[in-house]
């Protein structure tokens, strides 16, 4: 991993292959090996860059500065200038569509096509907003995710069949929740608020005018295929693929359904 300093806080990031850049944005309680089946592939013909969320993987706790998903965009666009990178195309799940599309707003010049993957641009609806607070209390509060939470969390990110198809996910996914503790639970949910408590970009979204990609598992649970078609409705010559036997973590549920289509709709942006 490469490391990136901005605002007295040091991002970790994956930078492999050559050619046209790819920014990878992963989920939010994952981190950028999340995307290592894709990565295995797509960097044969590009430069993937896949940072690792504040507080998140190996990168240090949110800077001060970075209050909301267009601060945090403005981290990433801080990278791309500290690497040199003018055009990019942006792969966003998740929280990664969500600044992926706050990152389009600010540099829509410098965004060359935009994925956007089991995520959602508009308000969190009112009934999820109060679910996932009261969820980010427990964790700040108790400073790790207690046996309780992580039985809530785990089942929100897959398919019904995953612990029959892909028992691999939920012992990773187990992991990783294990892991969080003291401050960086502390900062994780700081991080949550800003995700869920976003602004609404739906005016933004229909503003765009670049090659887009909507994907969505069929049985992603927190962020259901109805909300890809809005964006997918809004989002003028977008592409929509609802991707079957998948949840929200499609791309490790489906990895080669999804890479496959990843490939096929850059080679169209490249070509």
């Amino acid at each position: 991993m490469s490391t990136f300093t901005t605002h007295s806080q040091t991002m970790h990031y994956l930078d492999k292959g050559e050619g046209p850049v790819l920014v990878f944005g992963h989920s939010f309680l994952w981190d950028s090996q999340m995307w290592a089946p894709q990565i295995e592939v797509l960097s044969q013909h590009y430069r993937c860059i896949v940072p690792d969320f504040w507080s998140h993987g190996q990168s240090d706790a949110t800077p001060t500065t970075t209050n909301n998903l267009t601060d945090y965009a403005n981290d990433i666009l801080a990278l791309m200038d500290y690497l040199n990178v003018e055009q990019f195309s942006i792969i966003g799940l998740s929280v990664g569509g969500m600044w992926a599309t706050e990152l389009t707003v600010l540099a829509p010049q410098r965004v060359k096509s935009l994925v956007l993957m089991d995520t959602f641009v508009g308000l969190e609806p009112e009934i999820m907003h109060s679910k996932y607070f009261a969820m980010l209390d427990i964790l700040e509060q108790q400073q790790h995710a207690p046996e309780s939470l992580i039985q809530q969390i785990i089942p929100m990110f897959f398919s019904k069949n995953v612990t029959q198809d892909n028992p691999q996910l939920i012992t990773q996914c187990r992991q990783n929740l294990e892991m969080i503790n003291g401050e960086q639970a502390k900062d994780i949910a700081k991080i949550g608020r800003m995700v869920f408590g976003r602004r609404d970009a739906f005016d933004d979204l229909e503003k765009f005018a670049l090659p887009a990609l909507i994907m969505v598992g069929m049985q992603d649970y927190p962020r259901p295929p109805l909300e890809s078609q809005l964006m997918h409705d809004a989002l003028s010559g977008s592409e929509l693929l609802v991707i079957p036997d998948a949840g929200h973590i499609a791309n490790l549920e489906q990895p080669q359904r999804v890479t496959k289509k990843l490939v096929s709709f850059l080679n169209q942006v490249y070509s």
